[in-house]
């Protein structure tokens, strides 16, 4: 009896047991592989789709989509692309509910900079050297975009950039790996804010995986050969940072490295990516670039760029077409296993599920909170923050800046001075209203008080033209000041933007001649996306202030900085040559044999026989209006041991009658190395207010992660022997030194 009273006890249990799990909600993974047994072949690859919708493309737009909606309505497209607006989003949405499977679209946009509110291109942002703001930045970008029915973001763009002729330099962190690795998780945590899922995060993109910073000659799209222990050194790095902070996913790059091109590397996708490094998330292509590998010589057709691009680890294509037209063929000649296909829309499906489209594929089309939350107070005000602390002091000479309220009057000259779309830059998005853009001259108006604003424009921004001088000569005569705003058009860096010549354009450098020839005090303002080439006005301007593009708030940033109501505490992420002949040129270099003491020491010596070796401006440049002593540099020991680490301290103080921030940061060398070590190394910076006459002590703490680097075997290792510690203000203005050893 007591036997068959177990027997009912155990299957009374088991069906609770049973009953119990049926009833607990289903697992993101469990609920794709449902999804995944429904699907045909057809609508799998088309998951795998991208198409541009109908806006502006940054690339060919395939011409024989057909009509779009009706493939999105068969199950075709996985996902849109350019197209913004919760009520544009709504109408492709609502043909993704026409399909079989309803399986919602991811809708995709290039939010780089900003979305209805634009900050700093991220060039100029990375130059505030400030990660807090950073994030901000991303994250009000992600909450308006999020607001306005964009789902994913094709930013943040890591690339390293040495080469200031390439014309994507505007989008990253510039030349410093540990910098842009830094920047590339502070922008991963803003667009991704607490999770996917959460209504004011979009999913974040790291690109161009990889190297594509390194394009031969700094031309758009171009090669790169590179050693693979510089890829790893130089250009993985931020990468794996945007990855480490969960970066939804990855795009690859335009450009073939070492004779592969991106989209079908293998060993970058599959074995770095996806295997070494464990990537869950998904890898789109380019615009496009899985269809140019013709183009590159690698395949003959889309049929064998389809097959590279999947087998290598290419999820998605965005607009060659190569996959919809080509995978099913594929898998029937079984050169595509459907192993490979299905890997890559789980990967995709996940980020649909992650972002609760599944739940409500129109939980992002919601007109009441797009119109509530773009434009704010708060937005506008976090973007002229963000505007002013890009601002880069080149130069101040006699402490000419800031400008005292109290001047007569202000020459305001140049072609820059009350345009208002320039200051956006490269993509920018246009959301917002033009209106909402300050001008220069609109900013200065705020904040001039009775002080009389003059104005000559003097020339294009490319003009041949000198007719304007005359009229600018005889301003500038009636003024106390002269400023100055020139620079590049906003289309003149950005994506296919690459120039040979990085001098200020058209006549600029020579009207700025002849307004320092009137003998007036002048201000200069740079407006770029890139490092420009301006000797004659760096050797003669008393002034210099770097502008960048610094997004809607540019007029009121850059008269806060003009009259001290922020004092500009910007340093340089990239070095500025002195000209085109000095590129690539970079802080970290080697050594070499025969290295250049000197600028002047050129006698059988690593150098320019007619031209100097240093740079104009160097990485980390930056000045204030107040001055900063480094002083009292400590080390707690001078040998540490690789499960050890070292703490280096040294008091900083504001010797200046401003108050004002300063950029400390850390350089280490290693003294003897096989393989070499560059000369210094940027591997600890701290960033800190300080009052007149205050004084604070900065600790930074050295461990084997700030020793180790890549030997010839892409080992990560570290070695015993001497470092060199370098600490100040610049890569070029070091005020404290020492050393330390690592024991064996």
């Amino acid at each position: 009896m007591n036997h068959i009273k177990s027997k009912i006890l155990t299957v009374f249990f088991s069906c609770i047991a049973t009953i119990t799990i049926y009833a607990q909600p289903k697992s993101i993974p469990q609920k794709v592989e449902a999804l995944l047994k429904k699907m045909t072949l057809a609508e799998k690859i088309g998951q795998l789709n991208q198409y541009n919708g109908d806006w502006a493309a940054t690339g060919p737009v395939t011409t024989d989509v057909g009509n779009k909606l009706d493939a999105i309505k068969s199950g075709e497209v996985g996902s849109i692309l350019n197209i913004v607006g919760v009520q544009h989003t709504r109408v492709f949405q609502e043909a993704a509910m026409k399909s079989r499977l309803k399986i919602p679209l991811l809708f995709g946009q290039d939010v780089i900079h900003g979305y209805s509110v634009t900050f700093p291109i991220p060039l100029a942002e990375a130059a505030s050297w400030d990660l807090t703001a950073i994030e901000r930045s991303a994250r009000i970008a992600a909450t308006e975009a999020a607001a306005g029915g964009v789902h994913w973001t094709f930013a943040p763009m890591v690339d390293i950039a040495r080469d200031p002729r390439w014309g994507r330099v505007m989008e990253g962190a510039g030349e410093d790996p540990y910098l842009g690795s830094l920047i590339a998780t502070a922008r991963v945590k803003g667009f991704q804010g607490n999770g996917l899922g959460n209504l004011d995060a979009i999913m974040a993109c790291a690109k161009h995986f990889t190297a594509y910073g390194a394009a031969i000659g700094g031309r758009d799209y171009n090669s790169v050969d590179m050693s693979l222990r510089t890829l790893w050194e130089v250009y993985l790095p931020p990468f794996k940072a945007a990855l480490d902070a969960g970066v939804g996913t990855f795009m690859n790059s335009f450009n073939d490295l070492n004779g592969i091109p991106a989209s079908a590397n293998r060993y970058l996708q599959r074995d770095i990516l996806k295997d070494k490094w464990g990537f869950k998330g998904f890898v789109v292509s380019d615009w496009g670039s899985i269809g140019e590998m013709i183009n590159h010589g690698y395949v003959k057709d889309n049929y064998e760029a389809a097959e590279a691009a999947i087998n290598a680890g290419n999820d998605m294509d965005m607009e060659s077409r190569s996959y919809i037209n080509n995978l099913a063929k594929l898998v029937a000649a079984k050169k595509v296993s459907i192993k490979t296909i299905d890997e890559a829309v789980r990967r995709i499906l996940t980020k649909k599920y992650e972002l609760g489209l599944f739940n409500d594929p129109f939980r992002f089309s919601d007109a009441e909170r797009e119109k509530r939350i773009l434009n704010t107070d708060e937005h506008i005000a976090a973007a002229r923050d963000a505007a002013r602390k890009s601002i880069v002091l080149l130069k101040n000479d006699k402490q000419l800046l800031p400008l005292s309220k109290s001047i007569g009057s202000i020459a305001l000259i140049g072609p820059m001075t009350k345009l208002k779309k320039e200051n956006k830059g490269f993509w920018a998005l246009d959301v917002g209203d033009e209106n909402q853009v300050v001008s220069l001259y609109e900013g200065m108006q705020q904040q001039a008080g009775n002080t009389k604003l003059l104005y000559a424009k003097g020339c294009d921004i490319t003009d041949t033209s000198r007719a304007g001088f005359n009229e600018a000569y005889k301003t500038a005569m009636q003024a106390d000041v002269a400023v100055m705003a020139m620079g590049e058009r906003f289309d003149m860096t950005g994506e296919a933007k690459s120039r040979s010549n990085i001098h200020l354009p058209g006549v600029q450098e020579e009207l700025i001649k002849a307004i320092v020839a009137t003998g007036k005090p002048v201000v200069v303002l740079l407006y770029a996306g890139r490092p420009m080439v301006f000797d004659w006005t760096a050797d003669h301007a008393p002034a210099i202030l770097y502008t960048w593009w610094l997004g809607n708030q540019a007029g009121n940033a850059i008269a806060d900085v003009l009259y001290g109501s922020y004092n500009p505490a910007a340093k340089l992420p990239i070095t500025f040559p002195r000209t085109e002949g000095q590129i690539p040129i970079y802080y970290n270099h080697y050594n070499t044999g025969r290295p250049a003491k000197t600028d002047s020491d050129v006698n059988y010596t690593s150098a320019y026989i007619d031209l100097l070796n240093s740079p104009k401006f160097a990485f980390g440049h930056g000045l204030s209006y107040t001055t900063f002593k480094y002083d009292n540099l400590k080390l707690s020991k001078k040998s540490m041991l690789k499960s050890g680490a070292i703490t280096v301290s040294f008091d900083l103080q504001n010797t200046g009658k401003y108050a004002g921030e300063e950029v400390a940061q850390l350089y280490l060398r290693d003294m003897v190395s096989q393989p070499l070590r560059p000369v210094k190394e940027l591997k600890d910076f701290k960033k800190l207010m300080l009052q007149p006459g205050e004084k604070k002590t900065i600790i930074f703490t050295i461990n084997k992660d700030k020793l180790a680097f890549y030997n010839d075997q892409l080992q990560r290792i570290t070695q015993p022997g001497e470092f060199g510690l370098m600490i100040g203000s610049a890569s070029d203005d070091i005020r404290l030194q020492d050393s330390f050893e690592l024991a064996n």
